[in-house]
């Protein structure tokens, strides 16, 4: 499994990879903050520190240059339950620039009613960008929760 830290105008945004997959990124340089976001069954023992990781790096530089739908073509890896699985993958179909209330996104999720499911599925989110959380927001507009700051999620709705 490999680690890389790379600078966005967020700040620091780091991956943890394995194989074809993204097991967990975020805005942090630390490793130690994604590895207990990766379900224990993927969780890596040794995580190798490279400085680039080929198409992952590249989606990044292109979603970043404005290519917003990069990040939909990587693939991810994530275990839970069968819900959480569906509305992930749900999440994906989200399109830059036209975000979701979390009442539209569990009705998206099959669940309508199932409005606090929805917000944990994006709070449990190991593989921010790629599974575009900050997509999701409150009823109203505000911006709600997002495990890497307001800021951020601010950055990302804007880009």
């Amino acid at each position: 499994m490999y680690l890389s830290t790379m600078d966005t105008p967020a700040g620091p945004f780091t991956m943890i990879v394995e194989g074809e997959a993204v097991l967990a990124s975020g805005w942090t340089a630390s490793a130690a903050e994604l590895l207990p976001l990766i379900a224990p069954a993927l969780r890596p023992r040794d995580v190798v520190q490279r400085t680039d990781l080929g198409p992952f790096t590249r989606a990044v530089r292109a979603y970043v240059a404005g290519d917003t739908e990069a990040i939909t073509r990587v693939p991810v890896s994530q275990r839970s339950g069968p819900f959480l699985e569906h509305a992930w993958v749900v999440l994906r179909t989200v399109p830059a620039g036209a975000p979701l209330t979390y009442r539209e996104y569990a009705v998206r999720c099959g669940r309508p009613e199932a409005i606090r499911a929805a917000a944990n599925a994006c709070a449990r989110n190991a593989v921010a960008l790629f599974v575009p959380c900050h997509r999701v927001l409150r009823t109203g507009g505000a911006l709600g929760g997002f495990r890497w700051g307001l800021p951020v999620k601010r950055w990302l709705l804007d880009h």
